[in-house]
């Protein structure tokens, strides 16, 4: 059932937040430090652990895939409660956090797709090639 893949993301979810809550602390942060990234982290560990096991149904895995496509829009929304004009008025910290933490994406992308080219695809069947007029054609 899809309703195993949102236990699933409910579990993953609230152990973030715990982590996210107990970061903070660790920090002298009042606030969740990472936890809707360390849910979805564990979300993905979670569910290639039952993949390799066995123990993903279709159903299961239908659930975890739905709110997997929803991270961007959670993630946007709880970003919009956080106070952004105070953290830059504290200082500069932010901000180089931010531009650090594009260019440590950019350059482990760029890294990434230099090192690790892997294998061609395998050529196309003749009988699949599309032969005669287009599909708009007269």
């Amino acid at each position: 059932m899809i309703i195993y893949g949102v236990a699933l993301l409910a579990i993953c979810t609230l152990a973030g937040v715990i982590m996210g809550d107990m970061l903070g602390v660790l920090l002298g942060v009042k606030s969740n430090v990472g936890g809707v990234g360390i849910a979805m982290i564990l979300l993905i560990c979670a569910r290639l652990w039952m993949h390799n096991r066995g123990g993903m149904t279709k159903d299961c895995e239908m659930g975890v895939g739905f709110w997997g496509a929803m991270y961007i829009p959670v993630v946007v929304a709880m970003a919009a409660q956080q106070n952004v004009v105070t953290a830059l008025h504290g200082g500069p910290v932010a901000v180089l956090a931010a531009i650090g933490s594009v260019v440590v994406c950019g350059c482990t992308i760029a890294l990434i797709s230099r090192t690790h080219k892997g294998e061609p695809l395998p050529a196309e069947p003749a009988d699949v090639t599309p032969v005669g007029a287009s599909a708009g054609g007269r």
